[in-house]
């Protein structure tokens, strides 16, 4: 098989860092495209060399030759450009959301399906070790029936920090200044999917209201700073999940409990897996309590922990490049359908703490009468990239929340 050609469309540090893993891994990154300042663009090139083509326009660069175009652009953005790509029999690489609207994601779907190329959704947290090792577990059946399940990406930041903030939040508009707690949540759901098996069929979702403090550099209009996410799943099964959120100290976490077992990675412990049975369930060779660190045992070990997320990354496109050399979709939870059952818990779960935690169905999207239903569905709390605003509130809490004037107008001289 020839070299791989690779379009990067988005080249921040996450677009920056995928593109070195495809490289890597034998591919050519031969063209990238941004709308930002010469900084980024020099940053990115001097990662993948001078040989990729650069585009300041998405018009242009999709006229590469290229196999594959990986998405890393703003996150509720990522269907629209898929879609282009799918209709051009261009492989998709998109990051987390797969679609920012319920509509979008009926699109993105009937594009995928008319297509012959390939869509992964490139959720790299399942492919964390701790995360592989629970899949493991749960495979082998010595948990017994798996009743319910925990997910938390929990990402605080100092809220004083300049630099943070100005690489986090580049305008006053940002995607970031609007995103209800509840829809980044791929870190939280897609590794418990991966391992259990199962796919959300109902949700409903609460959120902690905690605005920043008065005099914080911010133009946020999101007062909260965690949603908590309960999916009923077609297993009947349940998860309990957050979007990002944004409290206590920096963990991703994940506990798995069946009927016979459990196994949770440890907070603040590092990769450490505890492995807990009762005695009366303990496997031959267990014992009740079983606390260690997971290995890779993998052939390309060496250059998976020199990759991003303690590995992830790497292994996040090597699955990718698997389906690409085999010509096969990939599986669950990677592939179109699960990739829009995240997103559909996303949106679904903010309008359920917009209406006091009423519980929504999840749509099957295979269904055309689900689709039917979702097909004109474009309300976003998001400003449109047509500079159109949002048609929903993104802080469910209080609907009319809105930063201070001096926390945007400290938010403002950071820009400057």
């Amino acid at each position: 098989m020839n070299k791989i050609k690779v379009g990067v469309f988005g080249c921040s540090v996450r677009g920056k860092s995928i593109a070195g893993n495809f490289d890597r891994q034998g591919c050519d990154i031969v063209a990238a495209c941004d709308f930002t300042d010469d900084e980024r663009k020099k940053a990115f090139l001097e990662v993948v060399g001078d040989g990729c083509k650069w585009y300041d326009s998405f018009d242009e660069f999709i006229k590469q030759d290229m196999d594959v175009v990986v998405l890393t652009n703003f996150a509720h953005e990522h269907a629209s450009y898929a879609i282009t790509c799918l209709e051009k029999g261009i492989h998709v690489f998109s990051e987390c959301l797969s679609n920012g609207t319920m509509a979008e994601g009926v699109a993105l779907i009937r594009a995928a399906e008319k297509s012959d190329a390939i869509y992964m959704l490139a959720e790299n947290y399942p492919q964390m070790l701790f995360n592989i090792e629970m899949q493991r577990v749960c495979e082998g059946g010595t948990l017994g029936k798996i009743l319910y399940a925990e997910g938390e990406y929990n990402h605080p930041g100092d809220y004083y920090d300049v630099s943070d903030v100005k690489r986090l939040t580049d305008s006053v508009n940002h995607w970031r200044n609007f995103l209800p707690r509840s829809y980044y949540i791929t870190h939280s759901l897609g590794p418990l999917m991966k391992a259990t098996g199962a796919t959300p069929k109902k949700v409903n979702a609460f959120a902690a209201f905690a605005p920043l403090p008065s005099d914080a550099p911010t133009a946020s209009h999101v007062g909260e700073r965690a949603a908590v996410v309960t999916t009923l799943n077609d297993d009947d099964s349940i998860y309990k999940v957050t979007g990002c959120a944004s409290y206590g100290g920096h963990h991703n976490s994940y506990r798995i409990c069946g009927t016979e077992g459990q196994i949770e990675n440890l907070r603040g412990m590092g990769g450490k897996v505890m492995l807990r049975y009762n005695e009366w369930s303990k496997p031959e060779g267990k014992e009740a309590d079983n606390l260690y660190d997971p290995e890779w045992n993998d052939k390309d070990e060496a250059e998976i922990v020199k990759s991003g997320h303690g590995g992830a990354d790497y292994v996040t496109v090597r699955m990718f490049l698997d389906c690409l050399r085999e010509n096969r979709q990939p599986e669950h939870p990677f592939d179109v359908h699960s990739a829009v059952t995240m997103s559909s818990v996303a949106i679904l779960a903010h309008r359920s703490v917009l209406e006091n935690g009423k519980t929504f169905d999840i749509p099957d999207f295979h269904l055309e009468e689900c689709r039917k239903q979702y097909e004109n569905d474009t309300l976003t709390p998001f400003f449109g990239t047509d500079g159109s605003k949002p048609t929903l509130p993104c802080c469910s809490t209080d609907p009319n929340f809105e930063p201070s004037l001096t926390q945007v107008e400290n938010f403002k001289k950071i820009l400057k």
